[in-house]
């Protein structure tokens, strides 16, 4: 009985400390780290659980351990999802400077919270007795019980429909090397664009703690809270020297900071979070960059297979000598060019039928008579194997515990929270932790529900549970049968896209929409296309992903304005005959006009503003407090500064336009190399971007 278990517990601990030391950022404390680890183990435990629950019930075993652990388990889940992980996640939120104010803080968000929620359920509490519906037969415990169930089973269901026909369509289409390489096109660009305003808005919060500290004087009360944020401010910079902030201004409330302690927890919080988020994106832009270049290798490889031998060359790593490094690189080529496609199609049409068997199992699930679920067949099917048995058990229940959790994740990102390599901050690992936590019982309980065990027996679980008829008591015994079937039909209207087709025809739904990849496999993105050859030549030359993804896009608007600063009219009767162009036009401009247009306008102020650089955002902490140094340059330094920026950006215009030119990172294989070509020295982002989207009538007709 408890072969599988001792089995998957180290298993389980083992993936759990991996993943979360690959997601976590740098600055999470160790209580947060071993909180969160607990959180996930104790889901995951929950989850190992149910194949020897399954098995105890099959054999008819009394066992007190299984009864303990779930006990232990979900009441631990309970805890840490409904009070403990919300008081850190508030905590480590707060921008306060001392421990008890920051736990303060905390406590009164979370019960102005659960104060919300109690109201609402003492509402319903009321409601249901003035209506005599005896729903919980006498007992608060269990009416309690019958909330929570319904929350979990009704909302987990939806997810889970999502993931169930969204997981084996996309592996489906990530097979595709040319759909998948337009859809790295459009988030190269969309990442860069989010990645440019995240670098704006950390300058602009290390701007306003420097406009602060520099107005507050030595004797003022909040001095000494104002030194903490100057020291926190020079700790970020000295871990990256490599950031530059640039661009920082200050708005028309940014100066009030400066009020009280309240108003330095805010200016505390907004640094923090501003840095967080920008890390967040650039680690972001740096995944999607390398999946896009190591797709360029992929297919540069196999279209030159006969050419090159059979044998995988990359832009990331030295060529491999030797016979050990022919064979060790035909054998990448085999894997990478060959295998990997025909692996993803296969993984796509398995989890397809799992998919398909979790439809039909929840369809019907409170059919009498026969059995029709895939799983409860396969797990009687095994007899006595106890491991057979546990692993038919575990594997769909994992697969539908992926699927719950891709889709709140997805959900998440989008509002809440986010999942990004080595850039994790704690208030989303606390957020993502709990979430897991809370689904990790109505997945197991929705799972248990699947398998018929046959005559009266039941599990632990379910003993402790109560059965599915009792479940969602709040609409009546014939909601019981219809909710199931309410996902079936939800998941089948997503895998048949009927939600984004409706959305399309409706036009101003779009604010609704979930999914936005299907809107990237119409063409490639032309920023995306320039902001890859830029970054393969970069690290070409040495530099790291992401480094100069700003001054490259700035030195298109620089460029821009000041070789067409005669043509400003033209230029903007342009600008209103191109905003009336498509939806993916209007996008691909964003980055080379729109996104920048504040810069273009106030480009003479901005040269003759001190430049804010690393160095000068150190030197304004050598010494504490010290309100006499120097806040503007002299005009001599203005000049040089100009010269020195307009070289550069010059010279990144120049270099991007001769890779264009030789057609060397060109993601389309056999793309018009007139359709890059640029025409003369005064061409614009705007010009080059409409030649990617209309080429020349010569090459209309080919297949790219």
């Amino acid at each position: 009985m408890w072969v599988f278990y001792m089995f998957s517990l180290p298993v389980a601990i083992g993936m759990v400390i991996v993943t979360l030391s690959y997601f976590s950022g740098p600055d999470v404390p160790r209580y947060v780290f071993f909180t969160v680890a607990y959180t996930w183990f104790c889901s995951v435990s929950i989850i190992i659980l149910v194949p020897a629950d399954i098995w105890t019930a099959l054999n008819n075993y009394e066992s007190g351990a299984i009864s303990f652990l779930w006990s232990l388990s979900y009441w631990s889940t309970f805890l840490l999802t409904w009070a403990v992980v919300p008081t850190i996640q508030g905590y480590e939120d707060a921008g306060d400077f001392t421990v008890k104010e920051r736990l303060r803080t905390s406590l009164h968000g979370n019960l102005v919270f659960y104060l919300s929620v109690g109201s609402v359920a003492l509402f319903g509490v009321i409601l249901l007795i003035s209506l005599h519906k005896n729903y919980w037969s006498g007992n608060i415990s269990g009416f309690a019980m019958a909330c929570s169930n319904t929350f979990g089973l009704v909302t987990g269901a939806f997810l889970l429909g999502f993931g169930l026909s969204e997981i084996p369509k996309g592996i489906w289409l990530n097979a595709d090397w040319n759909i998948e390489q337009k859809v790295l096109s459009h988030k190269v660009a969309k990442m860069a664009v989010k990645l440019d305003d995240a670098h704006r808005n950390f300058s602009n919060a290390i701007v306003i703690t420097q406009a602060t500290s520099k107005q507050m004087s030595k004797r003022d009360s909040l001095r000494p809270y104002m030194n903490i944020i100057d020291r926190m401010l020079l700790q970020m910079l000295k871990e990256d020297p490599s950031f530059k902030p640039q661009g920082g201004r200050l708005g028309e409330s940014d100066m009030d900071y400066d009020r009280d302690e309240k108003s330095m927890a805010s200016l505390r919080r907004r640094l923090k979070r501003a840095r967080e988020q920008y890390y967040r994106y650039r680690s972001e832009y740096t995944k999607f960059v390398l999946e896009a270049l190591e797709l360029e290798d992929t297919i540069k490889n196999y279209e030159r297979r006969d050419i090159t031998g059979w044998k995988y060359t990359s832009c990331f790593r030295p060529e491999r000598i030797g016979k050990v490094g022919a064979f060790l690189e035909t054998c990448e080529f085999l894997w990478k060019c060959i295998l990997w496609k025909h692996v993803e199609k296969s993984l796509a049409v398995i989890l397809g039928v799992m998919s398909f068997a979790i439809l039909l199992a929840e369809a019907t699930i409170l059919t009498s008579g026969v059995d029709l679920s895939l799983f409860s067949i396969l797990v009687h099917a095994a007899g006595q194997q106890e491991v057979l048995v546990q692993l038919a058990a575990f594997i769909p229940l994992m697969y539908m515990c992926i699927c719950t959790y891709y889709s709140l994740f997805k959900m998440g990102s989008m509002m809440f929270y986010s999942l990004t390599p080595k850039q994790t901050s704690s208030v989303s690992l606390l957020m993502i932790c709990s979430m897991i936590a809370r689904y990790a019982p109505p997945i197991s309980y929705n799972f248990l529900n699947l398998i018929n065990i046959g005559g009266n027996r039941k599990t632990v679980f379910e003993k402790k549970m109560g059965r599915i008829n009792d479940a969602v008591p709040f609409f009546g015994k014939g909601f019981n049968k219809i909710y199931p079937l309410i996902m079936v039909i939800y998941t089948s209207l997503i895998a048949a896209n009927i939600f984004d087709r409706v959305i399309k025809y409706c036009g101003n739904l779009k604010i609704f929409k979930f999914n936005d990849d299907a809107q990237d496999m119409d063409g490639f993105d032309p920023s995306g296309v320039i902001l890859l050859q830029r970054e393969r030549s970069l690290l070409q030359q040495g530099h790291k992903v992401g480094e100069l993804v700003f001054p490259l896009a700035r030195s298109f608007s620089i460029t821009m304005d000041v070789e067409s600063s005669s043509k400003a009219t033209d230029e903007s009767d342009t600008t209103n005959i191109l905003g009336e162009e498509s939806e993916d036009y209007e996008r691909s401009r964003k980055f080379g006009n729109r996104k920048y247009a504040a810069l273009r306008t106030n480009l003479n102020e901005e040269v003759s503003r001190k430049d804010l650089t690393q160095e000068g955002v150190s030197s304004s902490f050598t010494s504490d407090g010290n309100d006499s140094q120097s806040t503007s340059s002299a005009p001599s330094s203005s000049s040089s500064v100009l010269a020195s920026r307009w070289e550069s950006m010059m010279h990144g215009f120049k270099s991007l336009r001769s890779n264009i030119d030789s057609k060397r990172f060109i993601p389309i294989s056999n793309a018009p190399e007139s359709i890059l070509n640029s025409k003369s020295s005064s061409d614009s982002l705007d010009e080059i971007f409409e030649r990617l989207k209309h080429p020349p009538p010569e090459y209309r007709d080919s297949h790219d």
